[in-house]
Parts: C-alpha cells; sequence; structure tokens
C-alpha cells in the first residue's frame, strides 16, 4: 500500500472520529455540562458545579444525571431541602433511570431527610434503596442506624409521659393533703382570751419576733417526692446517652455519581 493511500486512510479515520463526535454532542448536548459540573464538584467549587448542572437541565430537562448531581451541590453546600427535592424527583421517576440510579437517589435522599430530622422519612428512603440494591452496605448502616434513633426517641418519649404524670400525681396528692390539714388557730373564744389574759406582758417597746423564715399565715410546702427525683435523674441520664450516640456515629455521606456521564 502507498503512502498516499495510507495517508488518506488515515484522515478519513479522524474524520470518522470527528463526525462520530459531533454527532454525540448534537444528539447529548448537555453531557459537557455535566462533565464540567463533575469536574468543579471534585475541586470543591460547589456554586460554579451547580451552574454547570443547570446548563445541562436546560439543555435537557430530563437528564437523570444533571438532576442527580444537581443534588448533590445542594447536599454539599448544606442546603439539604433543596437536596431533597432534587433526588425526589430521580427517585420516583419511571422512564429513563436504572435500578442502580434510583436506589443511589433514594439514598441521598435518605440523608437529607436525616440531615433535617425526619428519621421517619428517611428510614423509608434507606429501605427503598435496599429494594432496589440489596448489597449496598452503605444504605444498610444508615438504615440501621436511623431505627435505632427512632427506637431511642420513642423511649424518651415514653419516659417524658410517665414523668408528666408522675408530676400530676405528685401535685394532687399535695393539694389532697392541704386540704386534709386542720385550720389552725381555730378555738373556743372564751379560752381564747383566757390565754390572752394569762400571758404577760411585754415590756413597752419590745415585740414578739416571729420565727425567722416564716411568714403569718402561710403553709410550708413539701418538696419533690424520692420517686419524682429518681424518674427525673433517670430521664436526664436517657438524653445523655442519646446525645453522646448522635454526637458519635454520622449517616454515611451522599453517593455520588463517579461518572463523566
Amino acid at each position: 500500500m502507498s503512502r498516499s493511500a495510507i495517508k488518506y486512510i488515515g484522515v478519513l479515520i479522524v474524520a470518522l472520529v470527528l463526525g462520530v463526535g459531533v454527532a454525540c454532542a448534537q444528539q447529548f448536548p448537555e453531557r459537557r455540562h455535566v462533565r464540567e459540573g463533575n469536574s468543579l464538584y471534585e475541586r470543591q467549587r460547589f456554586a460554579d458545579a451547580e451552574r454547570s448542572y443547570r446548563k445541562a437541565l436546560q439543555k435537557d430537562s430530563l437528564s437523570v444525571e444533571g438532576a442527580f448531581n444537581l443534588g448533590d451541590t445542594h447536599y454539599a453546600t448544606g442546603n439539604f431541602a433543596a437536596a431533597e427535592e432534587q433526588f425526589r424527583k430521580v427517585a420516583e421517576r419511571t422512564e429513563g433511570v436504572s435500578d442502580k440510579q434510583k436506589a443511589d437517589a433514594y439514598y441521598n435522599l435518605g440523608n437529607a431527610q436525616f440531615q433535617q430530622q425526619k428519621l421517619q422519612e428517611a428510614l423509608e428512603s434507606y429501605k427503598q434503596s435496599l429494594r432496589l440494591d440489596p448489597a449496598n452496605l452503605e444504605s444498610k448502616f444508615n438504615y440501621v442506624y436511623t431505627k435505632e434513633l427512632l427506637k431511642q426517641q420513642e423511649q424518651q418519649n415514653n419516659q417524658d409521659q410517665q414523668q408528666n404524670n408522675q408530676q400530676n400525681n405528685d401535685q394532687q396528692q399535695q393539694d389532697n393533703n392541704q386540704q386534709q390539714q386542720p385550720e389552725e388557730n381555730k378555738g373556743d373564744n372564751g379560752q381564747q382570751n383566757d390565754k390572752e389574759q394569762q400571758q404577760p406582758e411585754q415590756p413597752e417597746g419590745e415585740k414578739p419576733k416571729p420565727s425567722e423564715g416564716a411568714e403569718q399565715g402561710e403553709q410550708p410546702q413539701a418538696g419533690p417526692s424520692k420517686e419524682s427525683e429518681q424518674v427525673l435523674n433517670a430521664v436526664q441520664a436517657a438524653e445523655d446517652k442519646t446525645r453522646d450516640k448522635v454526637e458519635g456515629e454520622k449517616v454515611v455521606g451522599v453517593a455520588r455519581s463517579g461518572k463523566n456521564w
């Protein structure tokens, strides 16, 4: 084969590659912006990455990759409500999305809900992710962890209710005791006068002093019962234990697409 022929074949191959590239760019115009956004995201330029993903969605409003990665930028900047909305759009799509993409979207949806203290909703999202991808260990960890937190919350609510009931019972018992206490300083008027006459006269200028810390007519107040204090201490201990667990363990972070789509 002559050199001219080889040169002609090489030019033809380059032309074919360029033609395929142009055709692909025309068919998927959003992918350039997605790749650009992914690069910016990896450099933690989240605001710029968000703009690139929005441009991708302007080119193709049904772009799963653009919508998914836009949710990632919202999550990275702490806008969890916007991230929740974006991941939900991907997770609930019925066409043009694979089971793996839906599983990752449900996983990230759960994380966004968890960050907003929507634990019951987050638990359901992790469950949906596991149904689509049962082997995902991160989804399993977050599901179990969130379920444990919900259990602790339920126990805490029960303890709070018991404490309220105990306080109501103590108050009712205190009111009953006060009502049953006999009134003081009542008696026969004659006897009262005799007692006044029998009392020695006080030197002029001196007055009888009331006992320290007491006011005339006041009744001593009953302190909290020992049982009530025990309930209060148990509630406080449970709160400290829950707080330490939450601070010591966190949910696993968001799933990234990991591709230059």
